[in-house]
């Protein structure tokens, strides 16, 4: 599978089946672009005659033989189907996404958490459960000696001091087992305050703080119970607790809807406010106007490639900030089973909810049919296990000749499922949104790097 494309003066090929990225001359793009399968010299020679000297065909043609003997283009599907054996067997846990707050103080418009609650009563994990399940991510992790906890909500700085135990419990354990805990927080911002900065600063390894870029956007949207806007009180708590993580890694999380479509402007907005790592994701849903609909594809499209270039503007400039889709590594990226199996949703993660319930991951909290077991007893639902487990890019009809596959491993799957009714049905938008990003990440990295092989 291959997919040519060209990009603020750019002809790339990307090979599918390997994820090899190839930077092209002209004709080497003319030869390629609408290739499945390598043609005959003579006929790409009948093809590109009228434009190209011969010889020029003929050396670029050889040139793209020697790729496709090196399996760097063309590559048969067979190396990812013998990979995907790799780890097969084990059913370790890596991370627990731990629902400490099924409560949140804002009303956002596309919260799909229904305010908060998860479809259910508002509630707190007890301190008792969130232990519970730090010892029951212990005593699944197997041989792993890294392991992950995700405190979410909801808004989780509501049960700061059930947060505070969970982790001085993990460090205070995890040398003794042979562990060592990555703890996350996902906040909406408003409940930062000076104890709680501090202590997230000393003792979290990632932050994720939900500020959508510029005022109007982010008060249209993420606003409270009474219908106030949050970005002025978020805006400053965000900068002082990132002002103190040092090199610690944080997120400044956004969401753009169907009413910003021009959500380059939110983007350089955050990265004016000072922010250096910096997320803007479209909304996952439908039915609503603020949800992104068929028509408003190419509009998004032509905006990505509009953001890719300015990223790139300001890169050469010299103006560093990280922006988390275009941030793709060309020479150590994940290996070939992480790029298979997607997330490791439902059998490597999952969310745990306030009474101790285990669900593939925090987008399926609430839903009866998701259940998978519970903290005290375990994994009871191994069919479904087994569902989620086996299915990815080799399995997924859709994603299976896909160029894309190896980068963005199969989507979302409870996207998928919201979307579809099947988590091996990626979502069509998400798909084309999601090549588009791809496509922009590999532009700025062929432009800041240009160490790809040229054709």
């Amino acid at each position: 599978m291959i997919h040519v494309f060209r990009m603020n003066g750019y002809n790339i090929a990307v090979d599918g089946n390997s994820g090899s990225i190839h930077l092209l001359d002209n004709i080497g793009y003319q030869i390629l672009n609408g290739m499945q399968q390598l043609d005959p010299l003579d006929d790409v020679i009948q093809r590109l005659k009228r434009d190209y000297p011969v010889l020029e065909i003929i050396e670029a043609y050889d040139e793209i033989k020697t790729l496709k003997e090196k399996e760097m283009l063309f590559t048969p599907n067979r190396i990812i189907e013998e990979a995907i054996s790799l780890n097969k067997s084990d059913n370790s846990i890596k991370a627990l996404c731990l629902h400490v707050a099924h409560d949140c103080n804002l009303s956002c418009a596309y919260c799909f958490a229904s305010k908060g609650n998860y479809q259910s009563r508002r509630s707190l994990m007890s301190e008792e459960v969130a232990i519970k399940a730090v010892d029951f991510l212990i005593d699944n992790s197997g041989k792993r000696h890294n392991i992950e906890i995700d405190f979410f909500g909801g808004e989780p700085l509501l049960n700061f001091n059930t947060i505070k135990k969970v982790v001085l419990y993990g460090r205070k354990v995890e040398k003794n087992r042979g562990k060592k805990f990555y703890f996350t927080i996902t906040t909406n911002g408003t409940l930062l305050n000076q104890e709680n900065i501090d202590f997230i600063n000393e003792y979290i390894d990632n932050v994720v703080i939900s500020l959508d870029g510029r005022k109007e956007v982010h008060d249209s949207i993420r606003y409270d119970r009474v219908g106030k806007g949050t970005y002025d009180r978020i805006v400053p708590l965000a900068q002082k607790l990132v002002s103190g993580r040092n090199t610690k890694s944080y997120f400044i999380r956004g969401t753009f809807t169907a009413r910003n479509k021009d959500f380059t402007r939110d983007v350089m907005h955050l990265a004016d406010l000072g922010f250096k790592e910096i997320s803007v994701e479209p909304v996952v849903g439908v039915g609503k106007d603020i949800h992104i609909k068929e028509e408003d594809i190419q509009t998004i499209l032509d905006e990505y490639e509009k953001l890719a270039v300015e990223y790139l503007n300001c890169l050469q400039q010299g103006r560093n900030f990280r922006f988390y889709h275009f941030n793709l590594n060309l020479y150590e990226g994940p290996c070939i089973y992480k790029r298979i199996i997607s997330c490791g949703a439902g059998f490597e993660y999952f969310a745990v909810s306030p009474e101790g319930h285990l669900y593939p991951c925090h987008q399926f909290v609430g839903q009866k049919d998701f259940v998978m077991g519970d903290i005290y007893h375990g994994i009871e639902n191994t069919k479904l296990l087994d569902k989620f487990k086996n299915n990815n890019i080799l399995t997924k009809e859709r994603c299976r000749e896909c160029w894309a596959k190896l980068f963005c491993s199969g989507g979302c799957h409870a996207n998928a499922w919201y979307s579809n009714g099947d988590i091996a049905k990626p979502n069509d938008i998400a798909c084309e949104l999601q090549k588009k990003r791809i496509e922009c990440a590999i532009m700025v990295q062929v432009a800041t790097q240009k160490k790809c092989s040229v054709a």
